[in-house]
């Protein structure tokens, strides 16, 4: 629980210091300190939550009681998941929400202080150039720039089509692509045929370059993961994806 014990930043440079050293905490509690961090993270105790401090340490705890709190809280809970999947897992899930938490601190101090347009977009320029928490953690730090094969729009292959997750587990990944096709001389009027054949079966809007899919491993139709409330994240988690259609006939039966 942090009682904002540090100097409040007012400018770019000050809240992107501050975003820094909470980072390097979250770091720290995920990486070198992992062992201590996974010993406080009991799931027989109450709701905790992983604090990054602006002096590069890091705290769990339980939430602030005050509402609403006087910064942004962290992801609740996060004890209860501990021992229900593996421990990358876990710490990868961690990492997702910390790297959220950062952003929503940041920008509510630039809320605050009355940031504009430009401050807005320096201050995340100099946050998106650090790599995420998530990218250390899992270890892509260094392929972080690549474009990644589930949102590469040119030639696809059927690898492309599932989750890649960096280990042997890829065959069993969800598919987060658009329906693949094989690649060949005529690859643009492949393009604009699978743009317009691929539709998502919650809305029926045509398939966007730049929108997350998943595809149910049961009636293989695909869907926006907005519209099915699926996001990245979460989606790498899922062995077996069921779209909300399919989930409700296995349970009439």
């Amino acid at each position: 629980m942090e009682s904002l014990p540090h100097p409040i930043p007012r400018t770019v440079e000050e809240v992107f210091s501050d975003f820094k050293g909470r980072r390097a905490g979250l770091i720290k509690a995920l990486t070198t300190d992992v062992e201590k961090f996974y010993q406080q993270c009991d799931p027989e105790k109450e709701n905790l939550c992983l604090y990054g401090l602006p002096n590069e340490t890091w705290e769990v705890n339980l939430p602030v009681e005050e509402v609403p709190p006087e910064l942004p809280e962290p992801a609740l809970g996060i004890n209860f998941a501990r021992d229900g999947m593996q421990e990358k897992d876990w710490l990868s899930l961690v990492a997702v929400h910390s790297d959220s938490w950062l952003l929503a601190v940041s920008f509510y101090f630039g809320a605050r202080f009355g940031f504009g347009k430009n401050e807005r977009k320096r201050l995340f320029q100099m946050i998106n150039d650090l790599p995420t928490i998530f990218e250390v953690v899992t270890g892509s730090a260094k392929q972080s720039k690549d474009p990644s094969p589930a949102h590469n729009n040119g030639s696809k292959n059927k690898s492309s089509g599932k989750l890649s997750s960096q280990s042997d587990s890829q065959a069993k990944g969800v598919k987060m692509s658009p329906p693949p096709k094989e690649e060949d001389e005529s690859a643009e009027e492949e393009e604009e045929d699978d743009e317009q054949g691929a539709t998502c079966g919650a809305c029926g809007d045509n398939y966007g370059t730049d929108e997350f899919w998943i595809c149910c491993d049961v009636c293989e139709r695909w869907f926006h993961g907005k519209c099915v409330k699926i996001t990245p994240a979460k989606a790498e988690h899922i062995k077996q994806y069921k779209c909300p259609s399919c989930s409700n006939k296995r349970a009439r039966v």
